[in-house]
């Protein structure tokens, strides 16, 4: 019999979700008060309106000009079945009053009226049954994504009414038709079959078959200039669609575009025991796309430059092109046939996917090590925002989906599947796959909420979880763990580990987690049930003493685990490079924690490590930490003092080791680190000559990297970056560039004048560009006339929320913050927050979050 609190536990979440549960019913409401028109879509609102509405659907024509300056025209019928008429209803379209043209209901024109990104349907023309709105309009370009080839849209999370009037709310589920008039040369694609096209003179029209019923936020087209490849895969006719013209990559990338998307696909039918749910299965790679990838049934899309990938590319580029492409297949279930009821649990269907992606990867591409790529993948991305005073749950409130942007970061994609983990180790991966299976197929082509997959999986298991969903899911944070060890002639008598909140708090996160007693000629590997602040490790009794004790040892334990100094002196040893890993990680924590260890001895170590480590994954990790260390944790004197020695030793490791993507790794830490003359001569050698060091390969993007590297440090050849352009062969690449010269101009007033321009938003439509380019006018080399920048940046901020997409305001912010380590800079930071004290606590978390690090170097290089 289980315990009566894991009942409560679901009637306190169900609570939690009140809202959320209450707009599944299909009752009238109780009152005819019109709801309130605010700008967003509201909580209020979308309760309402999924009470009143039901079977919704969106037939669109679009008619998209040859050139990007002029509109796109377009025409709408809405139709849509209401229960009850006793309010006026509120379509969503967030768009200058003037973008709306006329407006039908049920037959009649009606004043073309939009308040508050609102156009109000009014209750004496709706009626019990069918309704039918038919509307002409411009449609926005916010999120149209529009450039001189090509275009698509990008609608998650509350977008879809930035183009064109919708219900904009996930759990309105609605069919989308499209009918598209295009320039002649273009190709498109969107949610459903091309059923029927049409050529004139001087354009093309495409219609486009009824989508499957979806949300808003995944109704999706693409078109432009796009070369189009098909192939089918085990019975799966795929369309691919890209703009890529290296033939390298296009040569050696292609057919494992194709074959990863085909495995994922099988992987997710045989896990899920679902078949493929929708009607059709196409693609599209996007240059410079905002995201990874984006879900969108029957379109997905993909960031062109991890899709295609040439002989150059690295071990670890290679994982993430497949666990990325896993990740947007796994949404097909999760996300897509599965939808959240509203977007505070947006995390599920991440969760999911990564959870998912991670394990298609292990089956999908040969010599992965799970647990290796799991564990440096989410760790260190997770406690990046888990240990700033901005770190905010998993699961998190929201009041009004124009918020829901914020809601995104490192939490639901990197801390999420590491709670899933945990929960697999709790229940069992059998158990958890079957209520998984359960919980799609109870609400396939519907909506759910947290407290309706955890009612399902409570059903599975004995345990309690009450207390695990509140600390895991319901509170931000991590433990610190501790530990006591008591001998007597060379025996354990007792092992304890202790666990504290890393705010001081006396949290218990229940989990699972391996040490190793390290011995001279072997380990021993016990698992710790960490379920109270404090346990005995009972099976640590009467062993030998070890030389030391490896926390972590599997890397499945969250938190900032003990160190000891004799593990420097055997870390190299250790035959699994997944306690290595895990190693690493804990250094790293402690090293920011000033826990028994400083940034001048953690580089020390890793100048060591890079010769003597051979995985390729730990080589990234600890080439990454080494880097960050030297531009942030140390003083620039101390980096001064280190310079040479560290580029020597730095470029003796690359000699040797024998793998080439080891070598390629250490060549761009080379890159990152080099700051002697003597190093910026070699690096200028190897980019002028195009003749990379002995065993590494590097390719065009490569030679631009290197290239704009040594602009950044003012190296004297000034016509570096020019010649690079004239280099560049594929046009979207060669504006890439072209956008980036004036962030690495050696005047400072052609600098000035850049970061001024960021202050109009068609000058951040180009987020990655943008984000790429702040990082080298932000560069510690150039931080003295930079600082300057840093009010301003802030200033921005909440128009950056308005007009950018989900992760930008973030990215905005780490690339402006993430380099500097000044006491000046940090008190920028805090002047803003006390003058702001009632500022949007979401954007002041996020701002929190990307000045962890700055906050910690100013501790730290004082210190």
């Amino acid at each position: 019999m289980k315990k009566r609190n894991r009942n409560l536990l679901l009637a306190s979440i169900a609570l939690l979700s009140a809202g959320t549960l209450a707009s599944c019913s299909s009752s009238a409401p109780a009152t005819s008060e019109a709801i309130p028109v605010e700008t967003g879509v509201s909580k209020e609102l979308a309760d309402y309106r999924k009470q009143v509405l039901s079977h919704i659907a969106y037939d669109i024509s679009l008619q998209i000009p040859e050139q990007k300056q002029q509109p796109i025209l377009g025409e709408e019928t809405i139709t849509f079945r209401l229960s009850d008429n006793s309010r006026p209803m509120q379509l969503d379209f967030k768009e200058a009053p003037d973008h709306l043209k006329q407006v039908w209901l049920n037959g009649k024109q009606l004043e073309v009226r939009l308040e508050n990104e609102h156009i109000l349907l009014p209750a004496k023309e709706l009626i019990v049954g069918e309704n039918e709105v038919r509307l002409e309009f411009i449609a926005g370009d916010l999120s149209l994504n529009r450039n001189e080839e090509y275009l698509y849209t990008l609608l998650v999370p509350d977008r879809a009414r930035t183009v064109l009037p919708v219900f904009d709310q996930p759990n309105l589920k609605a069919t989308f038709k499209l009918s598209l008039t295009l320039p002649k040369d273009w190709k498109a694609l969107a949610n459903g079959s091309l059923v029927d096209s049409a050529v004139t003179e001087n354009s093309k029209s495409y219609t486009f078959a009824t989508s499957d019923t979806i949300p808003t936020y995944l109704f999706s087209f693409a078109a432009g200039k796009f070369k189009h490849v098909q192939r089918d895969m085990k019975g799966t006719t795929m369309h691919f669609y890209h703009r890529e013209t290296d033939p390298a990559k296009i040569r050696e990338s292609i057919n494992p575009i194709f074959q990863l998307h085909s495995d994922a696909l099988r992987f997710m039918e045989a896990y899920t025991q679902i078949p493929y749910p929708f009607q059709k299965f196409d693609f599209v790679a996007i240059p410079d796309f905002q995201y990874g990838g984006m879900e969108h049934v029957g379109a997905i899309q993909y960031k062109a430059s991890t899709l295609f990938l040439d002989e150059t590319a690295t071990k670890d580029e290679k994982i993430s092109r497949s666990n990325l492409i896993a990740h947007e297949t796994a949404h097909m279930w999760f996300g897509d046939l599965v939808t959240m009821q509203w977007f505070d649990d947006v995390w599920m269907k991440e969760v999911f996917a990564n959870f998912m992606a991670d394990k298609v990867t292990q089956v999908a591409l040969e010599n992965t090590n799970y647990d290796m790529k799991f564990l440096v993948d989410h760790f260190p991305a997770a406690y990046s925002i888990d240990r700033t005073t901005g770190a905010n749950p998993i699961r998190q409130p929201l009041d009004n989906l124009q918020d829901a942007g914020s809601l995104y970061g490192s939490i639901i994609y990197h801390k999420a599947p590491i709670m899933m983990r945990q929960l697999e180790r709790l229940m069992g991966e059998e158990e958890l796959r079957k209520g998984l299976q359960e919980y799609l197929k109870a609400y396939a082509y519907q909506n759910a909420t947290w407290p309706d997959l955890i009612n399902i999986l409570d059903a599975r298991t004995p345990v309690d979880l009450e207390e695990w969903n509140q600390v895991w899911v319901n509170e931000p944070g991590r433990p610190v763990f501790s530990h006591e060890l008591k001998t007597s002639n060379g025996k354990i008598e007792q092992l304890r580990v202790m666990q504290q909140g890393e705010d001081g708090s006396e949290r218990v996160w229940s989990q699972f987690f391996e040490i190793a007693l390290v011995y001279p000629d072997r380990l021993e590997e016990l698992t710790v049930d960490m379920t109270n602040k404090e346990v005995v490790v009972g099976k640590a009794a009467s062993k030998e003493v070890p030389q030391f004790i490896l926390f972590n040892s599997t890397g499945q334990g969250y938190g900032v685990f003990p160190v000891e100094e004799a593990m420097l002196e055997r870390l190299y040893t250790l035959q699994d490079p997944v306690q290595r890993a895990s190693a690493y990680i804990n250094l790293y924590e402690n090293m920011l924690n000033g826990r028994n260890l400083t940034p001048a001895q953690l580089i020390r170590f890793y100048q060591k490590g890079l010769a003597q480590e051979q995985e390729e994954l730990n080589i990234k990790l600890i080439s990454g930490q080494l880097s960050d260390v030297y531009w942030t944790f140390i003083s620039p004197a101390q980096r001064r003092q280190l310079a040479a020695q560290l580029e020597q030793e730095v470029w003796q490791a690359l000699q040797q080791q024998q793998a080439p993507n080891v070598k390629k790794l250490l060549f761009k830490t080379y890159q990152s680190i080099a700051t002697s003359k003597d190093a910026q001569d070699r690096l200028y050698q190897v980019w002028q000559k195009q003749q990379p060091p002995t065993g590494v390969k590097l390719n065009e993007d490569d030679y631009t990297s290197l290239a704009l590297a040594l602009a950044v440090r003012d190296y004297p050849d000034q016509r570096i970056l020019g010649e690079q352009l004239t280099r560049i062969q594929n046009p979207d690449r060669k504006k890439r560039l072209e956008f980036l010269m004036p962030a690495l101009s050696s005047d400072a007033q052609v600098r000035n004048a850049f970061f001024a321009s960021l202050k109009e938003a068609e000058n951040r439509e180009k987020e990655a560009w943008v984000a790429s380019a702040l990082g080298y006018l932000h560069h510690p080399l150039r931080a003295q006339t930079s600082a300057d920048y840093l009010p301003q940046s802030l200033e921005l901020l909440a128009e950056i929320q308005r007009t950018g997409d989900i992760f930008f305001p973030f990215n905005w912010l780490r690339a402006t913050f993430g380099s500097y380590q000044t006491a000046e800079a940090a008190e920028v930071v805090r002047n803003f927050l006390a003058a702001n004290p009632d500022y949007n606590p979401k954007l002041k978390a996020k701002i929190l979050q990307a000045a962890d690090d700055l906050f910690r170097a100013e501790k730290l290089v004082q210190e």
